[in-house]
């Protein structure tokens, strides 16, 4: 069984010492007795790059009879300070470290030493380095103990780069507030997990339990998660646990060594040929990543997991290896935990599936509430290339129209909770939504057209559906001003090219109207019970709506205690001229218009229909008093 107690760099203090640092490794297969010899290589970062100071070597000891072949080690830094005399070591502050593989009588073949980091570090340093910190520092005081993360109905979910959003973690909090304004209570961190390039997306992990050193570190990463739950946002990471990068530990070592491999290889639909696989069938994989998400809940208090690539971890079977009993493990050690905790016994813990030829699979046969799908995506961008209105954009604003469940039951236990998928116009895998509708003539670095922002207003419609559908609306950074920069479908420069948001669209026209748009569909999701509703979502299907490129439908969410029913009627333009149709209202009484608050109507009856006109690439959002 992995124990994370005993693999990593640990300090513990000395008397008038910055400490004492102990090391842990598993290696399976690598042994003593087969002629292996593990040391880690240590030096102070305050001499990394100084001529003539080489690390301080500690060997490590091979724990004969543990499962996974621990190798443990240890020194005392101001002891081992007398090896290296006028140089930093033994002071207080960061130092690097990394591991060095050798084996006895002749070694390694074609190698002198196989160096790699550690696959448990907790930070990382410049490079393929681990690191830690000397005096250990004070335990993170922690404010959230109130935070509970928001249901699968109450989320509005915002993805972001750290790096390109605003450099790095700190960088996000201040923008907390922003964030909030547009409605969002769910933050999705892309990948922050230490990786060898310095510009990168991070879907090449090669330190698992480290935040990267660029973000902010493990500080850094408490800081933002502690803010967030501050402000009654919830945080999720994006794991990647399908495939490494290759100078992964467990990769390196073994590719090195020729000793059969405890955790990678070949498993389910793996296709990338150049990022080493996680093979799940290995039982030492399965507890790595267990105990991985663990780590995260217990020491980042993080809300949850979306899991990329779902497919490389998956075979087909929802009782086998690889998701599956990830997510149920996952789940059931939430339980554990307060914040997951809710009165019908079942967890909040989010865990979101990137399994886009099974989405619907993922919600119905998993521990899965959420899941990334491309349908509504996909039907928004092939109306924005054609210029023509389909039907399938309304059917596909109520998942349970096109099948998706409303809820996962265990047939086993009878345990159930409700799923919803994530419901998007563009996330970082896809070019900008807004360069559908044409390309800038200026292109960016990599000779991809920036989209055309004087087309800004062609998006308005389609944000409108995404806040007032069904699902869990999701947005991309930067989608709210008009974000264009452009994005190549293949090739190195997808995830190896750095996109820092244009603040500056914030404040231009086509950014100010979007921005405006986007916080009033926020707050009105956020207080609106109708539009947060599983219940009542109704599509009216009528010629004349198609032939004005008009689509139209209600929502509705019945009494609840004190709560008065609630209806909404909407009414979706994507034509470049003013539409004027007949739009039934499905209960008598007074509606106002809730995005400009201009228009008043009244009907007598029920079903009644009023003649409204509808601004062109806009909509209309009306909801009864």
């Amino acid at each position: 069984m992995i124990t994370l107690s005993e693999v990593g760099a640990h300090v513990s203090p000395e008397t008038g010492t910055p400490g004492r640092a102990d090391f842990g490794v598993y290696l399976p297969g690598i042994t003593f007795d087969k002629g292996y010899r593990v040391r880690a290589k240590v030096i102070h970062e305050a001499d990394q790059f100084v001529r003539g100071i080489e690390p301080v070597a500690v060997w490590l000891s091979w724990m004969k009879g543990t499962e996974y072949d621990l190798w443990t080690g240890g020194l005392s830094l101001s002891a081992a300070a007398d090896q290296q005399p006028g140089t930093h070591f033994g002071w207080p502050g960061r130092y690097l470290y990394r591991y060095e593989l050798l084996r006895e009588p002749g070694g390694i073949p074609g190698v002198a030493a196989v160096r790699f980091a550690d696959p448990f570090g907790r930070d990382a340093g410049l490079g393929t380095l681990s690191s830690f910190t000397a005096p250990a520092p004070a335990p993170f005081a922690w404010t959230d103990g109130a935070h509970t993360p928001p249901s699968v109905d109450e989320m509005v979910v915002y993805e972001l780069n750290v790096r390109e959003f605003n450099q790095d973690f700190d960088g996000v909090v201040t923008q907390l507030d922003y964030l909030r304004g547009l409605g969002v209570n769910v933050l999705e961190l892309m990948p922050v997990t230490n990786v060898g390039e310095d510009v990168e997306w991070g879907y090449t992990p090669l330190g698992y339990f480290c935040p990267d050193d660029r973000f902010g570190g493990s500080a850094g990463l408490k800081r933002l998660v502690d803010a967030c739950h501050a402000k009654g946002m919830a945080v999720i990471l994006d794991a990647v646990y399908a495939h490494s990068h290759p100078d992964f530990a467990y990769n390196t070592v073994y590719d090195s060594t020729g000793e059969p491999n405890p955790m990678m290889g070949p498993f389910a639909g793996e296709f990338f040929p150049h990022r080493p696989g996680s093979d799940f069938t290995k039982a030492f994989t399965a507890q790595y990543f267990t105990a991985l998400n663990r780590f995260w809940l217990d020491e980042y208090h993080v809300d949850g997991f979306r899991y990329d690539y779902v497919p490389g971890y998956y075979d087909g079977n929802p009782a086998g290896p690889g998701y599956p009993a990830l997510a149920y493990e996952t789940y059931e050690y939430s339980r554990t935990l307060p914040r997951f905790q809710t009165a019908s016994g079942a967890s909040s813990v989010i865990q979101c599936s990137e399994n886009l030829d099974d989405p619907i699979g993922m919600l119905s046969q998993t521990y899965t509430n959420t899941c990334w799908q491309n349908r509504l995506m996909d039907a928004a961008r092939g109306m924005a290339r054609g210029g023509y209105v389909s039907e399938d954009f309304a059917h596909l604003l109520d998942p349970a129209f096109v099948g998706y469940p409303d809820r996962y039951s265990n047939p086993a236990s009878g345990e159930t909770f409700p799923v919803a998928p994530f419901q998007y116009l563009e996330t970082h895998d896809h070019q900008r939504f807004l360069n559908e509708f044409g390309r800038a003539l200026a292109p960016d670095l990599l000779e991809q057209p920036f989209g055309d922002r004087t087309k800004f207003y062609k998006t308005q419609p389609y944000a409108i559906g995404l806040f007032t559908g069904k699902g869990i609306p999701f947005l991309f950074q930067g989608q709210e001003f008009g974000e264009n920069w452009g994005l190549p479908e293949d090739g190195i420069g997808r995830n190896l090219f750095e996109r820092p948001l244009h603040w500056d669209y914030f404040y231009d026209p086509p950014g100010k109207a979007l921005v405006r748009l986007y916080r009033i569909l926020g707050s009105l999701r956020n207080a609106s019970r109708a539009l947060r509703a599983r219940g009542d979502f109704y599509y009216y299907s009528r010629p004349d709506h198609l032939s004005a490129k008009v689509l139209a439908f209600r929502r509705h969410a019945p009494a609840d205690g004190a709560a008065p029913p609630e209806d909404f009627a909407v009414a979706l333009n994507f034509g470049d001229a003013p539409a004027t149709v007949w739009l039934p209202l499905q209960a008598a009484g007074d509606w106002r218009e809730q995005i400009d608050g201009a228009m008043l109507l009244h009907t007598l009856h029920d079903g009644d229909e009023a003649l409204v006109t509808i601004p062109p690439n806009y909509g209309l959002v009306f909801r009864r008093l």
